[in-house]
Order: C-alpha cells, then sequence, then structure tokens
C-alpha cells in the first residue's frame, strides 16, 4: 500500500471511528454524582484518585478526602493538597495493619474515621469526597459493610465518591458506576528500590 492510500484509509478509519464516538456520546444524557471504585494489586489507585482531586479543584469544586490506612502527613500530595483552598484533607489511620497488629485498635480508629466520612457523605457542599484505602477496613471487617454502604449510596445526589484499594468487595463493585481494576506487572521495590520522594512519597 502506497502513502496515499495509507493516507486515505487513515482518513476513513477515523472518520467511522469518530462517528461511532459521537453516537456513543450523544447517548449518555444523564447526570448524577459517580461511585468510582479503583482497585487491584498495581501501584497508582491512590495517585488516580489524587488527579481527580486536582481536576476537581480546576473546576472550583470542593473536595473532602479521608485517607484510612496511612497515618504519615509528610507525603507529597497531603502537603500540596491540604494547603489549597476548597479541600478538606484527613490522615485518620494508625499505620499499615502488619504495623499496628492490633485489631481492636485498628477497629477503633475505624469507626472514629468513618464518622468524618459520615459528615462529608451527608454534607452537600462537597462536590467529591475520596475514601482513600477504604476496601482494607471493608475486607477486614473493620467497619459494618452495610452501614458504609449505605452511607455511600444515600450521598447527595450530585456528590461523586472514589474508594480505592485493593480487593473491593464484590458488594461495592456492584453499586459503582466505574470500576478500574490496576493490575501490577512489575514493581521497582521488588527489585531493592525503596520509595522514592515525589513518586511513591
Amino acid at each position: 500500500m502506497n502513502e496515499a492510500k495509507r493516507n486515505a484509509y487513515h482518513k476513513l478509519k477515523m472518520e467511522r471511528k469518530q462517528a461511532q464516538i459521537h453516537a456513543s456520546m450523544d447517548k449518555a444524557t444523564d447526570e448524577k454524582g459517580l461511585l468510582i471504585v479503583i482497585t487491584g494489586s498495581g501501584k497508582g489507585k491512590s495517585t488516580s484518585a489524587f488527579g481527580m482531586v486536582a481536576r476537581a479543584l480546576g473546576h472550583g469544586m470542593k473536595v473532602g478526602v479521608c485517607q484510612f490506612i496511612k497515618s504519615r502527613t509528610d507525603t507529597g500530595e497531603e502537603a500540596f493538597f491540604s494547603a489549597q483552598e476548597g479541600v478538606d484533607w484527613h490522615v485518620l489511620g494508625d499505620g499499615f495493619t502488619w504495623d499496628t497488629q492490633d485489631r481492636t485498635q485498628d477497629i477503633e480508629t475505624s469507626e472514629k474515621g468513618w464518622k468524618i466520612a459520615q459528615q462529608m457523605l451527608s454534607d452537600e457542599s462537597y462536590d467529591l469526597v475520596i475514601l482513600d484505602e477504604l476496601t482494607y477496613l471493608l475486607s477486614y471487617q473493620y467497619l459494618d459493610k452495610n452501614t458504609v454502604l449505605e452511607d455511600i449510596k444515600s450521598r447527595p445526589f450530585m456528590q461523586h465518591v472514589v474508594v480505592t484499594g485493593r480487593s473491593a468487595l464484590a458488594e461495592l463493585r456492584e453499586i459503582a458506576d466505574t470500576v478500574s481494576e490496576i493490575k501490577e506487572e512489575k514493581h521497582a521495590y521488588k527489585s531493592g528500590i525503596k520509595a522514592q520522594i515525589g513518586v511513591d512519597l
């Protein structure tokens, strides 16, 4: 195939693709607050959620962030976003479960943290709520599953919610509007490279 034919074929292919995309967009007319679940074993779940924080702020929206597992407050995202007008940022964990090694403490911490999340989920002034690493609190049964799911479902109609963490429960996936599964193919840590400032922290 010569260059002219290749170009003509490409143009025809892109015209068809454009028509298909426009047809799909024309059908998508509903507007509502979305529940987005970002799960899987790969790196980038929280990073993706924080990207949506930046996007929401760019539109002048109010954002609430609940970090349920992490206890450190020296990460780059916390330092940057907590200083932004329109962001309500809460670090609610005691550290990873293998650090605390205390189920009773983890349950108490989780329940205290969820009270803050409940306030956000019942407040229509929050346009976007990030529930970072919430999946662990459900899979370890630190929080009552039915209570959490009902709180999320009962939120203001136009409020968007993003849940991150591995092994999202089937019930959470079921009520979600969008579910993304991030797969790990390689990870620097497994090659002996420690967490890097500006990339991991």
